[in-house]
């Protein structure tokens, strides 16, 4: 797409934050048909479903703070002259066009938008059929506020295609793709790796650990563990594995208060061996596979460990290299097990629930990437253009 200047890229955000806050009861009917046509047994997909004013107005604000952000192309990364006279400068420049492909959250199909519009990349919206009411009316208001500009509607542009389409359009895309974003569980980013041809950027994966520290105070432990458990079940920063050391003091009891302060929140607790020594009547957990698992449910694991080392171990083993805490009193070992793990966030003391690009600083984000290229965490406004050279010469050639 031609570059466009910062001013007119804003007033298209401008354009867009006047229509949702003009259009809100439109929208909510659009999410109510969504809504009354769901299955409800999915309490994690149906509470990202769900839009209501305060939504609109997070949408709204992240609009502004985009807005307000660093236009982020054509910024200068370096900019050297060479022994031979070559003036050789690395700027920043647009992917192109970005697919993302998501379910069941039709904010994202406002941050997705402006946050690759305002980076002057194309982007492509394939949401979840269960937000189809949803997310069409917010590409309407997108391709409103684009028009009000006297830009065309292709900047933004939303697929409506069944799954079998889907894997055809990966397979054999009909238009230019340059970087494909699967925001979703792991069998979406499985079908998405399988089908695509293009760059996928791996995102949206939690299972999330906490290990808890022989020294970790125990009153802030289990606070952080119940926020980080309960605040949110639907999102990918949400806790599901607790790893507890064997020698932390008044183990057996501590343990016991876990249980109760989980239970009183409704969760169902799985434990390992060694954890069913002490908590008889919790479930074992049935397989190792479940290490591996995301519930996003109220549902969570126990395990015990021996020291920091088994500990790091098993979360490089078996988390989504999302997002990973230490409770602890121990510089050290806080130290160390930061190094160590190896998640896009790590923590001490304190709840994964951070793990989020406007709890970090970033404002808006296209998704939290687990991938290590070109970025890990928060895919903010930032992130999403990639680099260019230009390279002036004056006759020059090489020997």
């Amino acid at each position: 797409m031609k570059l466009l200047e910062t001013t007119i890229k804003n007033n298209v955000l401008t354009s867009m934050t006047k229509i949702l806050d003009k259009n809100r009861e439109a929208l909510l009917k659009a999410n109510k048909k969504d809504l009354d046509a769901f299955n409800k047994e999915d309490q994690a997909m149906f509470d990202r479903l769900i839009l209501n004013d305060q939504k609109i107005d997070g949408m709204i604000k992240a609009i502004n703070e985009v807005k307000a952000q660093e236009d982020p192309v054509n910024q200068i990364i370096s900019d050297i002259t060479l022994e031979n006279g070559l003036k050789v400068t690395n700027k920043t420049a647009p992917f192109g066009t970005i697919m993302i492909i998501y379910e069941s959250r039709p904010d994202v199909t406002v941050e997705a938008a402006v946050l690759a519009f305002k980076s002057n990349n194309r982007i492509l919206l394939k949401g979840g059929k269960e937000a189809l009411y949803s997310n069409k009316i917010l590409v309407d208001f997108w391709h409103k506020a684009l028009t009000e500009n006297n830009l065309s509607e292709d900047y933004i542009k939303f697929l409506q295609m069944n799954r079998t389409e889907t894997q055809e359009f990966l397979r054999n895309p009909t238009e230019q793709l340059d970087l494909i974003v699967p925001r979703g569980g792991e069998r979406l980013i499985s079908f998405v790796k399988e089908h695509a041809t293009c760059a996928v950027l791996i995102s949206g994966r939690g299972n999330n650990f906490i290990y808890v520290d022989e020294s970790a105070d125990w009153n802030k432990t289990l606070a952080v563990i119940i926020n980080a458990k309960t605040a949110k079940i639907s999102a990918c920063n949400a806790l599901d594995k607790i790893l507890i050391n064997k020698n932390i003091e008044n183990y057996e009891s501590k343990l016991k208060d876990l249980q109760i302060v989980l239970k009183e929140k409704k969760v169902t607790i799985l434990v390992d061996k060694k954890v069913k020594e002490v908590l008889s009547d919790e479930t074992l957990i049935p397989e190792e596979s479940v290490w591996k698992e995301e519930f996003l449910a109220l549902k969570c694991c126990i395990g015990a460990v021996e020291n920091l080392d088994e500990a790091t171990e098993m979360i490089n083993k078996y988390s989504g290299g999302h997002s990973a805490a230490i409770m602890t009193t121990n510089d050290e070992n806080a130290d160390n097990f930061m190094q160590q793990v190896d998640c896009a966030a790590v923590y001490k003391n304190s709840s994964t629930r951070f793990t989020d690009g406007g709890q970090l600083g970033v404002g808006a984000e296209l998704a939290i990437s687990t991938d290590k290229l070109h970025h890990r965490g928060p895919l903010g406004l930032k992130k999403l253009v990639t680099n260019k050279y230009y390279i002036i010469g004056d006759g020059n050639v090489r020997v």
